[in-house]
Formats: structure tokens, sequence, C-alpha cells
């Protein structure tokens, strides 16, 4: 079972992730919407830059909090 995704919301559609559509992403469960957009992302992430930069951006503000405490 995968931990609790990074995310609330998704980067394509801006809906609440949905359980059956989660991925890993640079060793981070990460989700979308639907199960299509969570497989076509697992299977090339590279093809979808707009949807790294989202998980790229909230994986910097958790590393940045956490040095914070």
């Amino acid at each position: 079972m995968m931990k609790e995704p990074i995310n609330k919301f998704c980067p394509r559609s801006g809906k609440y992730v949905q359980a059956d559509s989660l991925t890993t992403y640079r060793g981070h469960t990460v989700g979308f919407c639907n199960p299509h957009c969570s497989q076509d992302f697992a299977a090339n992430p590279d093809a979808h830059p707009s949807d790294r930069a989202y998980f790229d951006t909230l994986l910097k503000e958790y590393e940045l909090a956490t040095e914070l405490d």
C-alpha cells in the first residue's frame, strides 16, 4: 500500500486526488484524479513536464519546511 500522496489536487485538472490514481515520483507518492492520468504519468514522466514541475515545486516546499523545523 502506498503512503498518502504529497498533493491533494490533480496537476492536470485541479480536482481532488483519488485513492485509485496514485503512483510514485522521485520516491514520493503522487496522485491524479483518475487512473488513466496516473498510469500515463507513471509510464513516462519525462513526457509530462508540467506534471513534474508541479510535483517538484511541492517537494521543494516540503524540503524547505522541514529545514525550518
